[in-house]
């Protein structure tokens, strides 16, 4: 996403209308128009005024991710019910097919065994409930990727 448009979704966020910010800025509509569409940039303080008008820090307001954001908030309206009919196998093999093809090459059986006893290990020294030891090994496993992405691995 573009610098632009990153000004432009922080501004409909606050729900400001170019006019308002160019008004509160002390600058023409034209010019906020221009800021949201490459046209030009503003300059450092004019961006810092921007970022306090928006309501984020100056970094947020450089890096917004509109797409981020959105996906957030579409996990937090999702309910269990409607996330339990998903099937998330088939919809992340389409960006990652080994999904769709590890089980007829793979056995898991031994897989399967090990992430179980992990799995009653966590449930018994730590108390925690089924989908929470769930939840902790999955976590663990992305921080492992995490770390082996950093080693180049």
């Amino acid at each position: 996403m573009s610098l632009g448009n990153h000004f432009f979704h922080a501004r409909k966020k606050k729900g400001l209308s170019q006019e308002e910010v160019a008004e509160k800025l002390g600058i023409s509509r034209q010019t906020v128009s221009k800021w949201e569409t490459d046209e030009t940039l503003p300059d450092i303080c004019q961006s810092k005024k921007l970022a306090i008008l928006y309501g984020v820090s100056l970094d947020e307001l450089v890096e917004f991710d509109i797409d981020i954001k959105e996906i957030q908030e579409a996990i937090d309206r999702t309910s269990e019910e409607v996330s339990d009919k998903i099937d998330w196998t088939k919809a992340w093999s389409k960006k990652y097919p080994i999904l769709a093809r590890y089980q007829k090459e793979v056995d898991t059986s031994g897989y399967r065994a090990e992430l179980d006893r992990l799995l009653r290990d966590l449930e018994k020294k730590y108390g925690y409930g089924e989908p929470d030891s769930f939840l902790v090994l999955k976590d663990i496993l992305a921080s492992v990727w995490k770390g082996r992405k950093k080693k180049g691995r």
